[in-house]
């Protein structure tokens, strides 16, 4: 079964993840998904807008599937895997034509930061949106990624995410300007058609000058961070937090930061 579906209608090309048993958990077929997405927005001029979305009403995207993670064996594989999700946000963020996410549910882990990456996001008073990692995974972000969410939510916010992992609600997230339509199950899609109508007639250089000088603009100080990284996925708390998490049981921390 496809694990997303690709539709193109009136200049606006949508990816669905479509996994709605799993709450859309991403695996590495659809994060390579978006990135084809990304390339035929770039490569076809009939496309106009990309926009993201989940299936069903329980999520946009509710992180990375963890069965990725019980796989890995050491550091190395955690460098990887941040490597190969910092090469499609970038690719997502790279894109010329607007891109949106529609969010409904959790929007949690890599599916903020996809969220993130993109232009615009609509999302519903229910939607959920963090990286609850400290008391699920125990693992972490790339400076890549963290620069992303640090971006949209300010340093303190971002800090009371990672370190309290902190859920925001839509209208919190409408509130610090993540989310820039916030409407009722019933209206959502109308307020997207709104969005969508504006972004197909406005002004394509206008607007792809706007995001290529605030993606070059954010990215410009983001430092490597593979000793972070590494250190982080190579740890017993890891591997511990991924059991766990798939067990569904609760996690028992043992290891310590550095000294």
């Amino acid at each position: 079964m496809p694990e997303t579906l690709t539709r193109f209608d009136a200049g606006v090309l949508t990816l669905t993840f479509d996994r709605p048993s799993s709450r859309n958990a991403m695996t590495p077929a659809m994060y390579e998904a978006v990135h084809d997405a990304c390339e035929r927005a770039d490569g076809d001029a009939a496309v106009r807008v990309l926009v993201l979305r989940g299936a069903g009403t329980d999520a946009f995207v509710s992180g990375t599937d963890i069965r990725w993670f019980t796989g890995f064996t050491g550091a190395d594989d955690g460098v990887a895997y941040e490597a190969a999700v910092t090469r499609v946000l970038h690719r997502l963020e790279d894109v010329q034509v607007p891109t949106l996410a529609v969010v409904r549910g959790h929007c949690l882990g890599g599916g903020l930061a996809l969220a993130a990456a993109c232009d615009l996001r609509a999302a519903t008073p229910s939607a959920r949106f963090g990286v609850p990692i400290a008391r699920t995974l125990g693992n972490c972000l790339s400076p890549s990624t963290h620069a992303l969410l640090l971006h949209h939510f300010g340093p303190a916010r971002c800090l009371d995410m990672l370190l309290n992992a902190r859920l925001f609600t839509g209208e919190e997230a409408e509130a610090i300007g993540f989310v820039q339509r916030l409407a009722g199950e019933d209206e959502l899609e109308t307020e997207v058609d709104r969005l969508l109508d504006g972004l197909r007639t406005h002004a394509p250089l206008t607007m792809w000058a706007a995001k290529e000088t605030q993606r070059r603009l954010r990215r410009q100080n983001v430092p490597d961070g593979t000793d972070i990284v590494a250190r982080v996925y190579g740890s017993t708390d890891f591997r511990a937090g991924a059991e766990a998490f798939v067990h569904k049981t609760h996690p028992r921390w043992t290891d310590h930061p550095p000294r």
